[in-house]
Parts: C-alpha cells; sequence; structure tokens
C-alpha cells in the first residue's frame, strides 16, 4: 500500500511539473505577443483564472495517465448503433483510454456507432500510422455497411485525419473532420517531443507544408475546435484551421478538451448539424 501511495505521489507530482511546466512557457508566448498582459497578472480576477485553468488541466492529465494502461488491454468495442458510425483518434503520448468520457457522452447523446483506435506514435514516420486509420475506416464501413464515418482527432490525431483525407485520397470515406485542440501550424514545444513523429509538428515542417498546401475535399466538412488556454500548442492561434468551421474556446487546457463539456457540446453540435444536412438520413426528401 506505501509503494502504491509513493507512486500515485510521483505520478502526481510528475504531472504538475508538465503543467506548471507548460503553461509557464504558454505565459511567456501569450506576454510576448501581448504585452499588455503583464499590467494584469497580479489581478485576483487573474490570478484565480489561472489557479483554476490548471487546476483542471492536473486534474484531467493525472486522469489520462492513471487511465493509460486499460488502453492496452483488447476489450470488444461496443458499436451497436445506427447513423454514421465516428471514429476517434487520440494524439501523442495517449491511447484509446483518453477517450473514456468523451465516449460515454456520445454514446449517452447519440445512437451512433462509437469507435476509438490505439496509434503506435513511436514509429519514424506519420504514412503508416494513416494507413492503420485507413484500415479501420474500411473495417467500419463494411462492418455497418456504409460509405462514410465521421472522425474525431484530439491534437495529432485531428492531423492524421487530415493526411488521409487531404494526401491519402480518403475523402470519400469521411463525412466530417473534427479536429479538437490540434496543431495545424505546428507548436513551438514540439521539438521537446521525445518521438521522431512529433517533429512533425514542428513550425513550418514539411509535413505541415503539405497539409496546408493540399485543398479541402468539397465532400468533407471540417471543423477545429481549440482553446486560447491551450498550455501545448503554441501559438494557441496554430489551432485554427483554413478553409474550416473555427470554434474558439476559453479557459482549457490540452488535456482538459478531452473532458470539459464546453468541448464535447461544440463537437456534438457539429455532427448533429452534419446530421440533419445529410440527404442519406431523410431519404424521404431526395424525391421533393
Amino acid at each position: 500500500m506505501n509503494l502504491i501511495l509513493i507512486a500515485l505521489t510521483i505520478l502526481a507530482l510528475a504531472v504538475g511539473v508538465v503543467v506548471l511546466f507548460s503553461y509557464t512557457i504558454a505565459w511567456c508566448e501569450a506576454a510576448n505577443r501581448e504585452p499588455q498582459l503583464m499590467k494584469q497578472r497580479f489581478k485576483p480576477a487573474v490570478l484565480i483564472f489561472a489557479i483554476r485553468l490548471m487546476a483542471m488541466e492536473f486534474c484531467y492529465l493525472l486522469a489520462t495517465v492513471l487511465a493509460h494502461p486499460l488502453g492496452w488491454i483488447p476489450v470488444p468495442q461496443k458499436t451497436r448503433g445506427q447513423g454514421t458510425p465516428v471514429l476517434l483518434l487520440h494524439g501523442l503520448f495517449h491511447n484509446r483510454s483518453c477517450w473514456w468520457l468523451f465516449k460515454h457522452r456520445l454514446r449517452q447523446s447519440r445512437s451512433n456507432p462509437v469507435y476509438s483506435m490505439t496509434l503506435n506514435y513511436y514509429r519514424k514516420d506519420i504514412e503508416p500510422l494513416t494507413e492503420a486509420v485507413a484500415k479501420k475506416i474500411d473495417l467500419i464501413r463494411f462492418r455497418h455497411g456504409v460509405e462514410r464515418v465521421d472522425l474525431i482527432g484530439h491534437s495529432m490525431g485531428g492531423l492524421i485525419a487530415r493526411n488521409l483525407i487531404q494526401l491519402r485520397e480518403g475523402s470519400d470515406k469521411v463525412r466530417h473532420c473534427v479536429c479538437l485542440g490540434s496543431p495545424h501550424g505546428g507548436s513551438r514545444l514540439a521539438p521537446l517531443a521525445v518521438t521522431p513523429v512529433g517533429q512533425d509538428l514542428i513550425p513550418n515542417s514539411d509535413f505541415l507544408k503539405r497539409l496546408a498546401a493540399a485543398p479541402i475535399p468539397g465532400n468533407v466538412q471540417f471543423t477545429s475546435i481549440f482553446s486560447r488556454n491551450d498550455n501545448l500548442v503554441l501559438p494557441f492561434d496554430s489551432g485554427r484551421m483554413e478553409g474550416a468551421h473555427n470554434m474558439e474556446l476559453s479557459g482549457l487546457g490540452h488535456s482538459t478538451l478531452l473532458y470539459h463539456r464546453d468541448a464535447f457540446e461544440a463537437a456534438i453540435k457539429r455532427l448533429q448539424e452534419e446530421d440533419e444536412n445529410d440527404p442519406d438520413r431523410h431519404p424521404e426528401q431526395k424525391s421533393g
């Protein structure tokens, strides 16, 4: 029992250091861009906001780390439902376990089948990861007899979805792509990533240049949900995607986007709008 408590304490301290360090860098970046923030930093309202912001990110990141081992356990996914299936794609250093609350909310609010998968980000190239997602999509399409699926990708997961759709001719298989906290313009913290794939997140990397130059297919809807208080996507407006429906939130950190109801409701709103506009769900309208 003592060993467990010691391990949990060390883990909590490590998570706290990561959150504090990342927000210190994020604050410096924000103050360099907006020097007027320096005059407000010690105001009570600002301090309360900062404490709340970091406390939430600490709790949600710790929850993600504690759930991480569960993502490697092969458990059959409950995939019953009707409508366009949804595939959830996680980001760097996570696995499918990080979606546990998001997935639960999706199943409570919609009847669509929901899937997730674990990606090995320790590969040297993003293409095998994209290929794995493509195979998973084909499996889902075959299982449910549908032409297209919806993708929701957190952080790097959103960029893999874009790579599949824009550069790997996957647009005929995807109806809507929702990017959650994805660094479309890269992140200045990317050089700290310990995985080779993390290098693709460096601003102006070859991968990001190819994505930016690639046309957006007209048959796929894109939504980018990002937070102006993201502690890992620096600067925060790297979360804005050219040509997509952009939704800016505030008061949420990078991991918090996976759990906070504001982020979930923003994503579900866009999918519900797509459901309402999808002619395949309203066959009676075709004959009118």
